[in-house]
């Protein structure tokens, strides 16, 4: 069983940043991370991933080139760093955990076992 919680959403202004962070508790912190966000009325869609190193990473089109996944495994975390945003970005951001991939970096919901509360985040023009 994994526990996960996420923390760092909030309301800003476009153009501006955030951090996201994910603490994981129950299991050894050697899985793939991932985040997914869902705005009002839209399927939830992947944001990024990280293996279980740091290693590899993915993201969406959309976002490369202004969030950063990171992490730090002797704090069971992951964060999502959010630069240069913009009103589209404005969604519940969701961390979830594959505890079946170390390596890859997997972008499907289905392949994910565990899922946060989810942080809103709001980005106002």
């Amino acid at each position: 069983q994994v526990q996960l919680v996420e923390t760092g959403g909030g309301l800003v202004q476009a153009g501006g940043s955030l951090r996201l962070s994910c603490a994981a508790s129950g299991r050894m912190f050697r899985y793939a991370m991932g985040w997914f966000r869902q705005a009002p009325g839209k399927e939830r869609e992947f944001v990024s991933a990280i293996s279980w190193n740091g290693g590899s990473t993915s993201y969406l089109d959309s976002v490369k080139g202004r969030f950063t996944i990171s992490r730090d495994n002797a704090k069971n975390t992951v964060y999502l760093q959010m630069n240069s945003l913009k009103p589209e970005d404005t969604a519940v951001y969701y961390c979830a955990a594959d505890m079946t991939t170390s390596w890859g970096t997997p972008r499907e919901k289905y392949e994910y076992d565990y899922w946060g509360q989810g942080t809103q985040v709001t980005v106002s023009s």
